[in-house]
């Protein structure tokens, strides 16, 4: 298993996430909720509170790449993220993963499977190492860039 630089903060996995943005040179936005009062997570906050319990700020953020594919990141304060690929959720993504993910994809290695019965497709991203994250794409129809990353059916 490859180790993925630790990213302790939702703010260095920005600076990642903008490092992958820049080498792949694809436009990005960045939207900021910093606070109990504003991340998502917090149900079990106090009304009115910005801080944990613990006394800690929690910071969550939601960054757009521009071009295609369409992604969109959603880094949590509990070091996970959420990636919406294409259409395509990938939930509970480790925030350390999260650079690599970005990197498979736009260097070409995401790629989708499909079969006959019962009828589907399914977009996997390998990330270095033996790690593959994979999801069941909704619908029956692809989009351009998914229909473009069509692997054939292997005889067997």
């Amino acid at each position: 298993m490859t180790h993925h630089p630790s990213l302790p903060t939702t703010e260095s996995a920005v600076a990642a996430i903008r490092a992958v943005a820049a080498e792949y040179r694809r436009p990005m936005t960045v939207t900021d909720d910093i606070g109990a009062d504003q991340t998502s997570r917090r149900s079990s906050a106090p009304l009115f509170a910005v801080t944990d319990a613990d006394g800690s700020l929690p910071h969550e953020a939601f960054v757009e790449l521009g071009g295609s594919p369409a992604i969109s990141v959603r880094l949590f304060p509990d070091d996970d993220a959420e990636i919406v690929l294409d259409g395509v959720e990938f939930q509970d993504v480790p925030r350390d993963h999260v650079p690599a993910f970005l990197t498979s994809v736009y260097s070409g290695l995401a790629f989708v499977k499909g079969r006959f019965f019962p009828p589907g497709y399914k977009l996997y991203v390998p990330l270095p190492g033996d790690e593959t994250y994979k999801e069941r794409i909704p619908g029956v129809s692809l989009t351009p860039w998914l229909s473009g990353r069509v692997r054939p059916a292997q005889a067997r």
